[in-house]
Parts: C-alpha cells; structure tokens; sequence
C-alpha cells in the first residue's frame, strides 16, 4: 500500500517558527514533525511514500534527502488546499492510498487500522473542534465532516487521515479534501470511522508543548558524550555524541539532549524537555517542558518553563520565561495560549528579562533596562527594545 503525506503547507498560526520552516519541519522531541510520520509509516509496515512539498519546498527536500529510507517527492506549485495537494499526486498513485497530514503525529498503530479498512477516516475528540473538520458518526460511518465550523456542536474531529480507494482519489474536484469526502458522503460512498489511538496536532506554538512531551515517551535512551561523575540522570533521557554534562547537573526523563551541546555544571533539566544540537547552557540554570533548537545560548541562573525557544537564541543571565495562561493578541483576535515564551529564531535577550505568555518574533534584539518584564504580548519580527 502506498501513503501520500501533505507537507506542503505553511502553518501561519504557527508563527514566528514557520517565517523560516514549513511546519512539517518543527523539531518536537529533536526530530521534525515529518520524520516521526514517516517513522509511524514504516513501523506499521508501509514504505512506498510519497511527499508532497510546497511552501520552502528546498527544505524540506533537502531534510528527506538524508533519511535512509527513500521517499517519492511531488512539488505542489501553489498551495491551495489538502485536496489539490492530493492531486499534485495522482499520477504517482498506483492504487488504494492512506493520505496524511505531514504536520501531525499519528501513532504506527492507527495507521495499521486505518490501512485495514479501505474508504475510512481517522478521528478523535478535542477540547477545540472548531480548528478542526467536525465530524459526525453514525453506526460505525462518518456522516458528515463540517471543516473548522464557527461553533461546533461535538467534540469529534477528523485527524486529517484517510484511505481512500482509486475511484475516490479519481472523483476529487475540490481544494480541500475534507469538503471531498464530504461529497462523497452525500452521494452515498460509506467512509468508517476509525478512532486513532494517539494523534496529535499542533496548530499554534504552545501545542508544540503538548506534542514534545508526547513524542518524548518514545525515545530510545542513550547515554553519549562526556557526563560528570556527580551528574545525576534518572529515567527516560537521551544524551547525544559529542556533548558534555558537568558536575552537578541533574537531568529527570522524559528528556532528550542533542550532540555536541554543553550543559552545566549545576543545571536542571526537568521532564519534558528537548534539546537540540550544539547547545550551551551555563550553570544553575533551569529548564522544563521546553524545546530548545539548535544553537541556543542559555546564560546562567535562567529559569525556562512552557517555552519554545527557535533556532540561534541568546537568552542573558538570570532571564526568566514563566509558564502561564491568559490572552495574546493574535492575527487582530486574542487567543488562548499557555506558554513562557515562544521565541522565533536569533533572539538576543539581555541579562534580568522576564516573560510570562509572550510571542518574540525572529531577529528581536531586547537591549534595554534589565529587569524587563513582557507579559501575555506579542514582539514582532525584527524588533529592537532599547
């Protein structure tokens, strides 16, 4: 059986992390989104897969390059929906086809049960269905799929992962896939309703948090590098090749640290958190349930909590990002959001700076007084505080 992953879009909501990444390219539990759907895949058998790329297609053509395993890749040159993304492929679609999106994680197991039953759907409930195609079902069938309505009336959600057979995939006419099947429903095609074991999607940055310690129980542990004698390691922790852990450190899994990083001495890395490659974090200082990317510069005595912090960062001494719930102004609404800080990629933040429920866009320069405190706002891209 074949798959085709939907990894042409651009996942606005989730900026500043996408100015420069496809979402698809989100590192969660230091790999990106993309690679655990494709892991998902070949774990529950299925390796003829097929790719479409869209937005900062280069990237992620270039990321797939590098797996062992061969992918088929198909450009969609304009990104107008799930379902003209689907046809960007149809001619490399040979038969029966599980579709998903490459932006999500979805466990190998649902997927073997999805590929069990050809014309179905894969659903879940969430707390917000409207960001979602509502579902409804009836004796075992989906009746029919209402994509992100104002208000929902059910708490059932596609997870955006189909098998479709040949006749359906020939019969798509419309942009978005959901309203397809949809049609499909109404003109008397039977689609079963599958529920997914453990799905996740992430559609603004705070959720990455959710998919992180998630994504984190799947880890291998692996103890690399160069770790002091009096660092204590307890559970679930990986330690990449090259990196060094000082004297003192404490680390509690689910954890994972990328390779060539240097932490501590005396830092705390508390569960939930991801590090990537290449990164600094000087002493006493304090992470939890955070993502760290590549290249970051954590200065000492800082205490991040509930925080994304993008590729290239540099956070000042005795900075502090606070976990907390509230309102941020988003696209001219507030949303909902529970974060310490969500940094874009090349922040420089200087020394005694606190943040609480707060958006940092690419390339933000904080100069200013230290003892600064930014809560639940939004800093735009490029912006310098003095």
């Amino acid at each position: 059986m074949q798959a085709v992953i939907l990894a042409a879009g651009e996942g606005t909501r989730l900026r500043p992390l996408t100015q420069n990444r496809p979402k698809a390219l989100i590192p969660v539990a230091n790999k990106p989104i993309i690679e655990h759907t494709i892991l998902s895949l070949v774990e529950a058998g299925i390796r003829d897969i097929i790719v479409v790329v869209g937005y900062r297609k280069e990237q992620v053509m270039r990321h797939l390059a590098r797996l062992s395993l061969p992918v088929m890749i198909v450009r969609q040159t304009e990104q107008m929906g799930t379902g003209h993304a689907l046809l960007s492929a149809k001619e490399k679609i040979a038969g029966d086809v599980i579709v998903l999106p490459g932006d999500n994680y979805i466990d190998p197991v649902s997927i073997r049960n999805i590929a069990h039953n050809k014309n179905s759907l894969l659903y879940t409930t969430h707390k917000n269905p409207s960001n979602f195609g509502v579902v409804t079902i009836e004796n075992e069938n989906i009746t029919r799929i209402i994509e992100k309505p104002v208000h929902a009336n059910r708490m059932t959600v596609s997870c955006g992962v189909y098998h479709l057979s040949s006749d359906i995939i020939r019969r798509i006419q419309t942009h978005i896939l959901s309203e397809a099947i949809d049609d499909e429903i109404r003109n008397g095609t039977k689609i079963s309703a599958i529920k997914a074991q453990s799905w996740q999607d992430a559609i603004y940055p705070w959720d990455l948090l959710v998919m992180n310690k998630r994504l984190l129980s799947y880890i291998d542990k692996r103890k690399s590098g160069i770790i002091s004698s009096s660092a204590v390691i307890e559970g679930l922790v990986s330690i990449g090749s090259g990196t060094k852990i000082g004297p003192g450190t404490v680390i509690s899994g689910p954890a994972i640290i990328g390779e060539d990083c240097t932490i501590g001495p005396h830092v705390v890395i508390e569960p939930g958190t991801s590090i990537g490659s290449r990164v600094k974090i000087e002493p006493f200082s304090a992470l939890k349930n955070s993502i760290i990317m590549d290249d970051v510069v954590i200065a000492s005595h800082c205490s991040i909590s509930g925080s994304v912090i993008g590729e290239g960062c540099t956070i000042g001494e005795y900075t502090s990002a606070v976990f907390m719930s509230g309102f941020i102004p988003y696209d001219e609404n507030a949303v909902r959001s529970a974060c310490g800080a969500i940094m874009g990629n090349g922040v420089f933040c200087k020394p005694s700076i606190t943040f609480e429920n707060t958006i940092v866009g690419n390339e933000v320069h904080i100069e200013g007084t230290s003892n600064l405190k930014f809560s639940c706002t939004q800093i735009p891209d490029k912006t310098r505080v003095m």
